[in-house]
């Protein structure tokens, strides 16, 4: 146990956790916030924090879509490319725990212009995913309602926010606790589901018992269904499925020993992409096949979840009722998530001047109440699946919230790049960073090639897939109602490609043209305002202790 664990009643606020000298000063941005998180909040946020409705409703789909192997494929590119951002992020927010984290960091070492943009639209993707994920709980809690009730579809989110908003006035302990349980019950689903799925794919158990094998591997279509076309296709809903991992960088700002917890968190997404999402998807390819319509999930409820269908077959009861509950739990923890992360990048955009200043105000538990009021506001954008449907929101939110995930990765890259560069012109050896990202550069470099490939074939794609026909004349309103989806579909493939980079581009030029930025030079970046400097405590904590075999699990984990 650290030796933060054992104090529950002790604060730690940031400017008691640093040393405020000369050359490392508090960052403005960092003021009265409270490093209230510790390892195993980190750990386990980083872990499965965003486990939602991308893994567990969505992924049927892609199986469907690409084959077991395109599949496989796509989740274990993207997992790639993001192990390498992950490590990025670990290696400067461990050294600048900023509130904006990979946001802020442009504003330091390369143009100011850069960080806005990057500030805002990392913002606009967190204040989409609130009302997509609240979309999706509407959908999940239907189930449970039958087709004919009468149960207002606004009613779940109005009360889901109203908890969400109690949560955060509570403090960043709180969602810290909140986030660490419901992340067990995400961690102990997909544990049991690798062990049933084994054991139902060996035909040890099963109804009736059958050994599948790799049989789903040689239907017709597979392992590549659809070929290469088929597995670009499916890029944006496995980045969706992803998304969050992240907010590590993120959540270090309110880390008690950044030094310690942010190199441990990031430690863990290998883990967490190999084995629960890479062993997942290969179980569930393997068992069902990708013939299957109930891959499609097209009600969007767990009755149709592939995580179900496998439990069914093992011979769970009531396992389409227990992953409902599962999924609404994970829906309920990512949007607790949404929230804390979409309020510290108000407080961010306030705190360097590109928000009203009143937004970063923080009340004595450190909580910014008034960007936790425009994020309030901002969810209820849910409420408008009263009109459209929850369906139509989720997948029309889905689309565009994958696309900024592959924009921030890949810029997150890009501003590792010129951090290394920036730290080596002023003369400092990489042996002084608190944490070293491994693979550097040429993990990197593989990962942005990895990165551009998956932007290119997501904007090529949403031009050329799917465009829409002349429409149909008025004889056939059969034909006119699916000439009227395959436009929808292509509007919202569009939109969803091309939205972050016009969007961003408007940012960053408006911001320049009107405040006259300049590129920083690599000698002038500052690197120190904001470094946590650890207290003697710190410094003691980051030792081995306690028993071998304690060092041996948490080395492991």
């Amino acid at each position: 146990m650290s030796k933060f664990e054992g104090h529950e009643t002790e604060k730690y606020e940031i400017d008691q956790m640093q040393d405020v000298g000369p050359t490392e000063t508090m960052d403005a941005s960092q003021q009265g916030l409270k490093r209230d998180l510790r390892l195993r909040h980190m750990v386990m946020i980083a872990i499965s924090g965003t486990i939602g409705t991308g893994l567990f409703l969505t992924s049927g789909k892609t199986i469907a879509t690409a084959g077991p192997g395109g599949a496989l494929l796509a989740y274990a590119t993207i997992g790639f490319w993001l192990v390498f951002v992950c490590q990025a992020i670990g290696e400067i927010a461990t050294l600048l725990p900023l509130p904006g984290a990979f946001n802020a960091w442009g504003g330091r070492i390369f143009d100011e212009a850069f960080s806005f943009q990057m500030t805002w639209m990392y913002f606009i993707n967190w204040a989409l995913t609130i009302p997509a994920e609240l979309s999706a709980s509407a959908l999940i809690v239907s189930f449970w309602l039958g087709e004919d009730s009468k149960f207002p579809s606004w009613v779940v989110p109005v009360i889901i926010i109203c908890i969400m908003v109690v949560i955060n006035l509570v403090g960043v302990k709180a969602y810290g606790e909140i986030e660490y349980w419901f992340s067990i019950l995400k961690v102990c689903t997909i544990i049991m589901f690798i062990i049933c799925g084994i054991l139902v794919d060996a035909g040890v158990i099963g109804n009736p018992k059958y050994k599948y094998g790799m049989e789903a591997w040689t239907v017709d279509g597979a392992p590549f269904k659809g070929g290469f076309m088929a597995f670009m296709r499916t890029l944006v809903s496995v980045g969706y499925a992803y998304g969050g991992t992240e907010m590590t960088g993120v959540t270090a700002a309110e880390s008690r020993n950044p030094h310690k917890h942010v190199p441990k968190a990031v430690n863990t997404v290998l883990v967490r992409i190999a084995f629960f999402y890479i062993t997942s998807i290969f179980l569930l390819g393997s068992i069902i096949k990708n013939d299957d319509p109930r891959l499609l999930n097209k009600d969007g409820t767990a009755t149709g979840a592939p995580f179900t269908i496998v439990f069914a077959i093992a011979g769970i009861n009531a396992a389409a009722n227990y992953m409902n509950a599962v999924v609404f739990t994970s829906v309920f923890s990512a949007i607790n998530s949404d929230f804390y992360v979409a309020t510290r990048m108000l407080l961010s955009l306030s705190r360097n001047g590109w928000a009203h200043k009143s937004i970063g105000y923080t009340n004595s538990r450190g909580v910014p109440v008034f960007a936790l009021a425009i994020v309030t506001a901002c969810s209820c954008l849910s409420l408008i699946t009263i009109f459209v449907g929850s369906g139509v929101v989720f997948n029309w939110f889905v689309s565009i919230i994958g696309s900024i995930i592959f924009q921030s990765w890949i810029l997150i890259l890009f501003l590792h790049f010129r951090f290394r560069y920036c730290w080596k012109k002023q003369g400092r050896p990489t042996a002084d960073l608190p944490y070293v990202s491994w693979g550097y550069p040429y993990g990197n470099i593989i990962a942005t090639i990895i990165g551009v490939f998956c932007i290119g074939a997501t904007c090529y794609l949403s031009i050329t897939d799917g465009r829409p026909g002349p429409k149909p004349d008025g004889s056939d309103p059969a034909a006119v109602v699916a000439w009227g989806k395959t436009r929808d579909a292509y509007a919202q493939n569009l939109l969803g490609a091309w939205f972050p980079w016009v969007m961003s581009a408007c940012l960053f030029t408006g911001y320049k043209y009107i405040r006259g930025t300049t590129l920083i030079k690599a000698e002038d970046a500052d690197l120190d305002t904001g470094r946590f400097i650890p207290t003697e405590s710190d410094k003691a904590d980051l030792e081995p202790h306690g028993p071998w075999w304690k060092r041996a699990i948490k080395f492991l984990i």
